[in-house]
């Protein structure tokens, strides 16, 4: 199939069109496919059309890991009959896989009617518009994401990412492939840009043990996330324990304790360890398995 700029279009075992990477050798969204993947893991399992259906105001939502946007225009498409006001901010290094993917708007199918405000968005890395009864509003942070935001962490007030999201599309390559985006200070930084008083839950494709411990560690409540298609369990985290419909306890807890790769990682390197004992101590006061 296709290939430019180093990516293809490939052709899954269901028939539908993804995009791979060919430098990082990675498909994005393999097995079920781009829209049902953002279907599964974002817009249901983050209740988007019932919270936006009962939302006043500007509902802002992070999607860290642009890609060739098929998590964000899943959304968008998801939510255009809700009378709404979504403010979505799109973070990536580059902007190379969209370009390829809107080269290939047709064969990839979910761009539903958006590819001249893409063509805009890829111009000015921004673009406002109306769709149905949806108002949007979507900027682009051409940026290392681990980088950006250590550079605003201190204060969401004094951010250039403000306002804090109510919502975060988390799909970065995996851990060996991408190790920096998937380290302890970059989901504490994360954490620390959340607002208290604003529930927000990121979802995200891997169950890994690893990848919950660090959540954890960061500050985040964490539960067992819907399945995909591809995975028959993926990760949920939030500032807010109530989005947890099956958190994880105390039995996840002790087969996290003999796991061979439970450490999260402080550098951005990939490599995996047994849980430490001060790692252990920290889960064990933290509020999600003290009932505080």
């Amino acid at each position: 199939m296709q290939t430019d700029s180093g990516y293809q279009l490939v052709r899954l075992n269901n028939g539908i069109c993804s995009v791979r990477s060919l430098a990082d050798d990675e498909t994005f969204h393999p097995v079920v496919g781009p829209v049902a993947e953002a279907e599964a893991l974002y817009v249901n399992q983050l209740k988007l059309r019932e919270r936006l259906q009962n939302h006043a105001g500007e509902f802002v939502i992070w999607d860290v890991g642009l890609g060739a946007a098929a998590n964000a225009l899943t959304v968008l498409r998801a939510t255009r009959d809700i009378a709404c006001n979504i403010r979505l901010v799109s973070f990536d290094h580059t902007l190379e896989p969209l370009e390829f993917a809107l080269k290939n708007a047709d064969a990839l199918g979910y761009f539903g009617g958006h590819d001249n405000h893409l063509k805009e968005f890829l111009r000015a890395h921004r673009v406002q518009f109306q769709d149905g009864n949806q108002s949007v509003n979507w900027e682009f942070h051409l940026a290392d994401f681990p980088t950006l935001i250590a550079n605003s962490k201190l204060k969401i007030q004094n951010s250039k990412l403000a306002p804090a999201p109510h919502a975060i599309l988390f799909d970065a390559f995996s851990a060996a492939k991408n190790p920096a985006m998937w380290t302890l200070p970059l989901f504490k930084n994360l954490f620390q840009l959340l607002d208290p008083q604003r529930p927000c839950a990121l979802p995200t494709y891997s169950r890994s043990t690893i990848l919950r411990v660090t959540l954890l560690l960061a500050g985040f409540f964490v539960g067992v996330g819907h399945a995909t298609g591809e995975k028959e369990e993926t990760t949920i985290a939030s500032n807010d324990l109530s989005f947890m419909s099956e958190p994880l306890n105390r039995r996840w807890l002790e087969r996290a304790k003999r796991s061979h790769s439970a450490e999260p990682m402080i550098e951005p390197i990939y490599r995996t360890a047994p849980l430490s004992a001060g790692s252990l101590e920290k889960l064990l006061a933290h509020p999600q398995f003290t009932g505080t």
